[in-house]
């Protein structure tokens, strides 16, 4: 397989496809050319990849004998990859074509394409579903057959099944076990032009979640740049788009929010050189061909710009905020992005759990995003104290602004099994209390994980809206029963309308309350976030020593006497393992957990310290996310050594190429 992920978030990727006409850097967009037709030299403005029809070369006697003395990129004009359909579009739009799978298979591969297409039979939306299982049962069959009929053509092999979400994932599962090296995602036209962008989802998220992670999926038809985010968000890699000229030639210009129709502008724009060179009056009385040319020039400018920023974007870490600005755009669009939250677990598996950009709260959808589901879920790893003590938001990190309090509190009565919170006073013992900040849209966050991505590095309005009040008050309701005493400041209980669900009373400490946050206390907590329940008493004892910095005061190094455990690490407040430590988490957590297991070869490499390829690996924890700290073994579990990985569990399970672990110490 010739695919291989660089950069992940949400379940965007960035990467590469080698291909025999060069690299395909993905999320990548690809013009359709008509290869009779086109004129517009599409690689001036952006274009690496384009998509062609081969069924219409194959068709037309000129161009067919071209192709096959000259092969496709002579005929069209383009150096770069080329990708070709079968006639599938064809077959939707008139019910038949005049060639079969197995002669336009080999055709495809006799005019040079770089990815071929199966026949496949594209099933619109809301047939029956005894038409949408027949021919399923045709689009595999033919599938198999492309693939005993090529000799070293690349092939696609299309997801079928309608709008039935077990048939698209039934055709997923078998297409994957099948030799292919990409996988489109087809007969999604009608519902993007009827707006059913709900549906969309759905048929997307059923597919890619059957489909190998190994390989590239493309999604059919999806052309306009408002569509470009959430479908990279789902896994979606490579686009093909006809609506830079078909739009153009209905005077529409292409924008990430939209379309705009030139009768209506008074100003061109976005800067490309179409809008910086014409006004719209200009292009108004302009002849019809050359405005034509113009308007997809510009459309081209705009989608080939948005695909530099959703990579970008990915790079970052802030795919999530791009998604949520441009379904913004349409009611359809947010309706879509909102169902998402159905298949948060997945997402969550796929999204890096540190990045670079800061989450940023946009909406109630923000709540549904990853990083919030994870926290919550990685809070049931932190063991309850006796007591529980919930503060409103002050500035970051909370831990170093809880000067002044407010005096005004409650204590919680008949909560289940909760015991009525006992006399206060002005040093809370940290040993038996768990202090936490009440806050959107994390919900819970001890004070404790205050510098720990991305609880610290989040910004959210202090006005909170309805969902996320929502949201907060019930996280609270279902954590606050692991304690057995609980106080409440008046002012979380007042903006959370806690006395809803709460019974709560008034409660006085005796003196100002401070708080102090024990840096061994911290330590553990973090460890527990982290790696899971217990792995903070597994990594550091009692005796370990804690180093902190002199400018800063934070803690960064700990230390078993002279022998490093880990540094925490500044950007994201999580732990970076010393090779003492990578021991100590080897010992403590059972097997697999955390780990990553090569084969013989492999082994002498990884006690060098080099990178632990995809290719090599043997087994792995299929809960790893990408960036996490793994632990890298043989298969006797013996610790060759250690790093950061690249990919989650199931990819580096299934990828074949490229890094699985970037290896930080080998020679354990």
């Amino acid at each position: 397989m010739n695919f291989e992920i660089k950069y992940k978030d949400a379940r965007g990727r960035v990467g590469t496809l080698k291909t025999p006409h060069g690299i395909i850097k993905t999320p990548a967009l690809m013009p359709v050319i008509h290869p009779g037709k086109q004129t517009l030299p599409v690689s001036d403005y952006g274009a690496e990849v384009v998509i062609t029809n081969a069924y219409l070369i194959y068709k037309n006697e000129e161009l067919r004998e071209k192709a096959l003395n000259d092969g496709v990129h002579e005929l069209i004009d383009f150096t770069g990859p080329i990708v070709t359909d079968s006639g599938s579009f064809q077959l939707s739009e008139y019910g038949d074509v005049q060639v079969t799978n197995e002669e336009i298979v080999k055709f495809q591969e006799m005019i040079g394409t770089d990815i071929g297409t199966s026949l496949d039979i594209p099933t619109p939306p809301s047939v029956k579903r005894e038409r949408a299982e027949k021919e399923l049962i045709i689009t595999l069959k033919r599938a198999k057959e492309a693939l005993e009929v090529r000799e070293e053509l690349m092939l696609n092999s299309v997801v079928q099944g309608s709008t039935f979400p077990d048939l698209r994932s039934e055709c997923a599962q078998k297409l994957g076990k099948m030799d292919f090296q990409v996988h489109p995602i087809g007969a999604v036209v009608p519902l993007m032009e009827s707006y059913r962008y709900q549906e969309l989802v759905e048929v997307v998220m059923a597919s890619v979640s059957h489909l190998p992670d190994s390989r590239p999926r493309h999604l059919m038809g999806a052309g306009h740049p408002m569509i470009f985010a959430l479908a990279v968000a789902m896994g979606c890699d490579l686009f093909d788009s006809a609506a830079y000229i078909l739009y153009a030639e209905d005077d529409r210009l292409l924008m990430p929010n939209g379309t705009l129709k030139l009768e209506n502008l008074y100003e061109m724009p976005c800067s490309c050189e179409v809008c910086t060179s014409y006004t719209p009056e200009e292009l108004r009385q302009m002849e019809k061909e050359k405005r034509t040319e113009l308007l997809a020039i510009h459309n081209l400018r705009m989608s080939f710009a948005e695909m530099r920023l959703i990579r970008q974007a990915i790079v970052d870490g802030s795919l999530w905020e791009l998604v949520e600005q441009r379904c913004r755009a349409h009611p359809f669009l947010l309706e879509a992005l909102r169902s998402l939250k159905n298949y948060s677990l997945d997402l969550e598996k796929y999204d890096p759990p540190y990045k670079k950009s800061a989450f940023f709260y946009t909406g109630p959808e923000s709540l549904n995003r990853p990083e919030v589901y994870r926290h919550l879920k990685r809070m049931e790893r932190i063991s309850p104290s006796q007591k529980l003590i919930l503060l409103p938001r002050s500035g970051k990190p909370y831990s170093e602004r809880l000067y002044d309090l407010p005096q005004t509190f409650y204590k919680v009565v008949d909560n289940d099994s909760s015991a009525v919170a006992g006399t206060g006073s002005s040093r809370i013992p940290q040993e038996d209390m768990q202090v936490a900040v009440v806050d959107v849209p994390f919900g819970i966050i001890p004070l404790e994980l205050d510098q720990v991505y991305p609880l610290a590095q989040n910004e959210s309005p202090a006005d909170y809206d309805e969902d996320s009040i929502k949201m907060v008050k019930n996280a609270l309701r279902d954590y606050i029963k692991g304690f057995k005493e609980i106080i409440i400041s008046a002012e979380v209980a007042r903006k959370f309308a806690l006395e809803q669900v709460l019974s709560l009373e008034d409660y006085s400490f005796q003196e100002s309350l401070k708080i102090d946050v024990d840096d061994h206390k911290r330590i553990i907590m973090i460890a527990d976030y982290q790696f899971g329940s217990g792995a903070g008493e597994g990594l550091f004892n009692e005796e370990v020593k804690i180093v902190k910095s002199r400018k800063t005061r934070k803690i960064r190094h700990v230390y078993d006497g002279d022998e490093l455990i880990a540094t925490l690490r500044a950007s994201d407040g999580v732990f970076v393992l010393a090779k003492e430590g990578a021991r100590r988490l080897h010992r403590y957590l059972p097997y697999p957990k955390n780990r990553v297991v090569v084969n013989e070869d492999a082994e002498p490499f990884a006690r060098e310290g080099k990178s632990i390829f995809a290719k090599f690996v043997i087994n792995c924890d299929i809960d790893i996310h990408a960036k996490e700290e793994v632990l890298i073994v043989n298969e006797q579990d013996q610790l060759l050594a250690f790093g950061k990985s690249i990919l989650n569990g199931k990819e580096i399970l299934n990828f074949n190429t490229g890094q699985a672990v970037k290896t930080r110490k080998g020679g354990l």
